[in-house]
């Protein structure tokens, strides 16, 4: 294990520093920390979040060493606003701690599943969780009575936490949930059968004992959907999502204790977790919040110009919603930063933010099962459409279907090296799934499912999903350069590009097409024939999509990712 730290660690410079300001970690955990880095000794047994980062940030506030910064800001557009320091947040998290333990009984490893939209209770829940050691299981808030039914099910969960908008959905499937023993309703009245939140957290004791969590032990389980099958459960330790940014420092935020970052992802996703709770709190930096009912890009702009935010991390479904106004008439007040991930954001979209804004877009990549697996970091040169180098900690390859790793250029799979020893950052398990588990790898690699080429200078390209790719002719056909090319032309506001079935070909490149309002009243037919004219001067003529279909809309996963699975299983007839 300690050659193979090591041999890791070769991958980024040991003496990086935090710009002088104070490191964050408890004495102990930090003489370890150092010792990981110089690879003197392994990672540490023991570790919590709650205890070795925040209340170490606590304790520097006090100490007068923090700047005058909230560590949570969040807002909901209509007035409130909620502040805290990382002692009001260590003291009402507690507080909720005593009512996961004393008020609903839960005990270290028990499960608990968490439906909250962007609300402050959402992260108080989550660190009271770390300080308890109960297990997390966050959730959209899009989640129907079917899928609540399959979750609790699924994992086992003794409680649950909403708001009054989904507790009729939990009851109309709790009678088939045996194990679930309590329900918690954030809500400012009361509901038969569940225990009011926000009244019994206000009423409790902050006295309350961090539990000892080993470093292997489960902290998180998010629910993941693969193309087949129900959604699998991935499961997060303490070290792979709490430790590992301890260790990687500053491969993808470079933040301090004086930055805000606003991340407006949803709370059921794992970039959530990672933008904004994880990553940003190892800095001591504050987590910017708006409560965004609906992305609205007016209010994104507007919350941009209005409040003091360096940093900012979205979906390429975000941008380019931005991109659509002109930006010329919006004055960002802080603004320094922006990075986009869940899928490819095209290259003309990060050239129309650049011309507008002056602000490049840095890409990162990764899934649930790893977290950051590629990122574009501060100072790296940005390459249009690359999603930047490998993260550290991560040997990242291109590989073949016989994990023969692929030279430069050439397009294969997407893979992180797992073997001998399993990265720090890799989710534990698919619980109770272990066929599954063993299928994500092969050879001495997990492979991710995606398909991409690396260059020269290791900069990796996002080709598309390996069930994405379309083979016309004999021809394969990545969806993402195809889309690219389109949403170039100025009447393709967004797109999304799906194999459809040929008679002669055995399957065509078709194209779903948003159009801008300003070429709704366009023939359509001429319309087909400039896009598809279009693309086979942009790039190879083979790519061009030979179907052509608009729509007012394209079907999106919470997170903001197109569900091209369901586009295409419309068009195979499986749906």
């Amino acid at each position: 294990k300690l050659q193979s730290l090591k041999l890791l660690w070769t991958l980024k410079p040991p003496n990086r520093t935090f710009h002088g300001h104070p490191r964050l970690l408890s004495s102990d955990v930090y003489s370890q920390y150092e010792s990981i880095r110089q690879g003197k000794q392994e990672i540490p047994k023991y570790f919590n979040f709650a205890s070795d980062v925040l209340d170490k940030w606590s304790e520097i506030e006090k100490a007068g060493k923090r700047p005058a910064n909230p560590a949570f800001w969040w807002i909901n557009g209509e007035g409130e606003e909620v502040k805290w320091s990382f002692e009001e947040l260590g003291f009402l998290s507690r507080k909720v701690a005593n009512v996961l333990t004393k008020e609903c009984g839960l005990q270290k490893g028990d499960r608990l599943i968490l439906i909250l939209p962007r609300i402050p209770e959402w992260w108080l829940v989550k660190v009271a969780c770390m300080r308890a050691g109960i297990v997390l299981i966050p959730g959209t808030s899009q989640l129907s009575a079917k899928d609540i039914l399959y979750r609790l099910q699924a994992s086992k969960a003794t409680c649950i936490i909403t708001t009054d908008k989904l507790a009729p959905a939990v009851d109309s499937v709790a009678s088939q949930c045996q194990l679930l023993k309590t329900k918690l309703v954030v809500s400012k009245g009361s509901r038969e059968g569940w225990l009011n939140f926000t009244e019994l957290y206000q009423k409790q004791s902050a006295d309350h004992s961090c539990v000892r969590t080993r470093i292997q032990d489960p902290m998180i389980i998010f629910f993941t959907s693969g193309t087949t099958g129900s959604p699998k459960m991935t499961q997060h330790s303490q070290g792979s999502l709490g430790f590992r940014p301890l260790l990687s420092e500053r491969y993808w935020l470079d933040l301090t204790p004086s930055n805000t970052i606003w991340n407006t992802a949803d709370t059921g996703w794992i970039l959530t977790s990672i933008a904004s709770f994880f990553d940003p709190w190892v800095f001591g930096s504050c987590i910017f919040i708006h409560n965004l009912p609906q992305i609205e890009s007016a209010v994104i702009l507007n919350t941009l110009c209005r409040f003091p935010i360096d940093a900012l991390v979205g979906a390429p479904t975000l941008f380019r919603l931005l991109v659509q106004n002109d930006l010329s008439k919006y004055k960002f007040m802080s603004l320094k930063y922006c990075m986009s991930g869940g899928e490819p954001l095209n290259p003309e979209v990060m050239e129309q933010w650049k011309s507008q804004t002056g602000l490049d877009i840095h890409e990162v990549y990764g899934q649930t099962e790893t977290g950051i697996i590629c990122s574009v970091f501060k100072g790296m040169k940005i390459k249009p459409g690359s999603m930047g180098k490998a993260a550290p900690l991560y040997d990242v390859q291109i590989v073949d279907k016989n994990a023969n790793i692929l030279p430069p250029g050439q397009q294969g799979e997407i893979a992180v090296r797992s073997k001998p020893i399993r990265p720090l950052g890799f989710f534990s398990e698919y619980l109770d799934n272990p066929k599954k588990t063993a299928e994500s790898e092969r050879g001495d690699f997990y492979v991710t499912g995606d398909r991409g080429t690396v260059d020269e200078d290791g900069y990796f390209q996002f080709i598309g999903r390996d069930d994405d790719i379309i083979i016309s002719s004999g021809y394969r056909i990545g969806p993402f350069e195809v889309e690219s090319a389109l949403i170039e032309h100025p009447a393709v506001v967004e797109t999304a590009v799906v194999s459809s079935p040929d008679p002669l070909r055995g399957e065509v490149v078709k194209a779903f097409v948003v159009l801008s309002p300003a070429f709704s009243s366009t023939d359509l037919k001429s319309l087909t024939r400039d896009l598809q004219d279009h693309v086979k001067k942009t790039t190879a003529p083979y790519k061009y999509p030979r179907k052509v279909e608009f729509v007012k809309e394209l079907p999106k996963t919470v997170t903001g990712k197109i569900k091209r699975n369901e586009l295409r299983n419309r068009e195979w007839g499986r749906i």
